[in-house]
């Protein structure tokens, strides 16, 4: 897929691939029932550097004029899957589509693994 570009008369606008999955990262941590984004052990590494890591868990890819986006999760235990997955999938399109101007073609929700945090606890869960 090509860099999304518009023209315009005063000049070109590009959105970087990393806009949008910073965006979709974003709107998918705000889905109640989802305790983590999923981006694997060089992530991790990043964050511990101190540099947090907005789109993690997120693979865009996009088009001239629309996207399709593979995020990964780890969800709350307690919360039915099925429906976090829908409502994620749902803001996430919502909120690219708003902020970008892009048609979102598709979210794909990958659910990797379950916390089993409780408030005040550490984290206990697992991922697969």
């Amino acid at each position: 897929m090509e860099r999304t570009e518009t023209a315009t008369e005063l000049g070109s606008i590009r959105i970087a691939d990393e806009v949008v999955s910073i965006i979709a990262g974003l709107a998918a941590s705000e889905v109640e029932g989802v305790a983590a984004m999923s981006g694997g052990w060089g992530t991790g590494i990043v964050e511990m550097l101190g540099k947090k890591n907005l789109g993690k868990g997120v693979k865009v890819e996009v088009g001239e004029k629309e996207t399709a986006i593979d995020i990964y999760l780890v969800i709350e235990f307690g919360f039915p899957i099925p429906r976090v997955a829908q409502k994620v999938q749902d803001q996430v399109k919502s909120a690219v589509e708003n902020m970008t101007g892009l048609k979102v073609t598709a979210v794909n929700v990958h659910v990797v693994g379950v916390s089993m945090k409780k408030a005040g606890e550490k984290e206990e869960g697992f991922e697969g």
